[in-house]
């Protein structure tokens, strides 16, 4: 089982004191770009074991009193249906979530902004939707020479051709599904538009990764590389805040890159009041201090790194991402000195697979246990790797069928002759859904039901890349997956 190695109350605490401290410096608003995930942020409890997913979310409701929350989705990816890969879900439609989600937790969501909006027919039909649904929604179109003509980005015909979204409360916190939305130009054209009204405003970002006050080539650190390497993103030292301060501290290339430019952008708007002097003076990140146990965060951080590896693998050979991604990320391994075997669960997958000559899946229960199965004409390998971790977990004896043909049969004729698919292998949904009907008259089968929540963040490992329906199954679970780049069949379609 995971090393605990991150103290989360010790978290928040500080992260909300730096917040406050920020909003009353910025002696009226404060505009808090928030970086990462609102909710979920899985790849921080991976890296940072004890890490809460939904911390970001928790402080929030915390200030719920003072603050309110702006998304912005950028109307490109709108257009592309961009997708969040944790959830599989697009990115316009992560943000209705995210507003209802939010909404029931009694914090006020302000409005919507579609930037970077040239007249995206997708982006018309959302914010119709966003209009129908009573959803303040505002759009920005992209300003000519941003982010570099300051004169011109700071004039009517810049910052202020875009709409003024009405705030009400000291802390806005501006946040999107994805990067690349256009968090800080929004940020920055509501400075401008509350310095023109004669309010002090104030602008900060919420960060998590990098972390700025421990090593550059710190596991942790390398992970948020490999978690982004499709970005072309790379944690470098922040040369600005070394040459004020003399001071070592880490942020990534974007950051560094763009830092001149705001600090720039801001000092116009604002006459010179902010003082700024690097992009890690920009940040509110308390996460270091927050670090208990260096060598579980950094065996935790390796985990992760290779499980980034076979991600990009796998998006690579189906065509969504680019070998140099997979370079990338092997370069990170190098320097790290790590290789795919150190991933418990990834050579009793191909020992098996390679001794029955079928497909396997493997699962790393909390206690250490390794659990496999293996595909048949019925069930796929996740199928039964989960049904075998479950007996496992309740002691029932593995030579026990937990399912019946009584059970099963009707599911495979539902399949075949009404809905008229040509497979009849269950996928794992398929295998659940008999568990739970079965489980209400077998006694056996509701224990082993009831062991299911044991899943979650174990570690899984498929000798095939997964269909669609198991990887969503197998991430609702909970499992944290992997998979070798070979597709299931010779299908084109799977």
């Amino acid at each position: 089982m995971d090393k605990i190695g991150f103290d989360n109350d010790l978290y928040m605490q500080k992260q909300k004191q730096h917040i406050l401290e920020r909003i009353e410096s910025a002696q009226g608003k404060l505009y808090l770009e928030f970086g990462g995930k609102l909710f979920d942020d899985y790849h921080a409890a991976r890296v940072l074991p004890g890490f809460d997913v939904n911390a970001k979310i928790k402080l929030l409701y915390e200030l719920k009193e003072q603050a309110e929350i702006i998304f912005v989705i950028s109307a490109g990816d709108i257009e592309k249906t961009k997708m969040r890969a944790d959830l599989g879900i697009t990115y316009d439609m992560d943000v209705l979530r995210l507003i209802d989600t939010i909404t029931n937790l009694g914090i006020e969501v302000n409005s919507v902004v579609i930037t970077k909006y040239t007249g995206q027919p997708a982006a018309d039909a959302f914010m119709s939707k966003l209009t129908m649904r009573g959803v303040k929604n505002y759009a920005h179109k992209p300003i000519k020479g941003y982010p570099t003509e300051i004169d011109y980005i700071c004039s009517a015909e810049g910052f202020g051709s875009n709409p003024y979204i009405e705030t009400t409360k000291p802390l806005v916190v501006v946040t999107a599904p994805g990067p690349g939305s256009g968090k800080l130009a929004t940020c920055l054209s509501q400075v401008y538009h509350e310095t023109l009204r004669g309010i002090p405003a104030g602008y900060a970002k919420f960060e998590t990764f990098p972390i700025w006050n421990i090593p550059l080539k710190h596991p942790v650190n390398l992970a948020y590389e490999a978690a982004t390497a499709d970005l072309n993103d790379v944690n470098m030292i922040d040369p600005f805040h070394l040459e004020a301060y003399g001071e070592t501290t880490v942020n990534y290339n974007r950051d560094v890159e763009a830092f001149p430019i705001v600090q720039s952008t801001l000092a116009r708007i604002s006459n010179g009041a902010f003082d700024y002097k690097s992009p890690t003076d920009m940040g509110v990140n308390m996460v270091g201090y927050a670090i208990f146990d260096d060598d579980a965060v950094k065996e935790a951080s390796c985990q992760e790194i290779i499980r980034r590896f076979f991600a990009a693998k796998c998006d690579f050979r189906n065509g969504k991402g680019d070998q140099d991604a997979v370079d990338k990320i092997k370069l990170i391994m190098r320097h790290l000195n790590i290789t795919p075997d150190i991933r418990p669960v990834v050579q009793p997958a191909l020992d098996k697979s390679s001794s029955v000559g079928v497909p396997v899946a493997a699962i790393e229960l909390h206690d250490g246990r390794v659990i496999t199965g293996k595909a048949s004409t019925l069930l796929s390998a996740s199928s039964t790797a989960v049904l075998n971790a479950i007996k496992a977990l309740t002691n029932i004896d593995d030579d026990l069928k937990l399912l019946s043909p009584i059970i099963l049969e009707p599911i495979v004729e539902l399949k075949t002759k009404i809905l008229n698919s040509h497979s009849t292998l269950l996928n794992l949904e398929d295998v659940l859904t008999a568990l739970s009907i079965s489980g209400a008259t077998n006694t056996l089968t509701a224990k082993a039901m009831r062991a299911l929540p044991q899943l979650r963040d174990c570690e899984y490992h498929s000798t095939q890349m997964l269909t669609p329906g198991d990887e969503d199954t197998l991430r609702k679970l909970g499992l944290r997956i992997t998979c070798e780049p070979i597709y299931p069949g010779k299908e084109l379609y799977f």
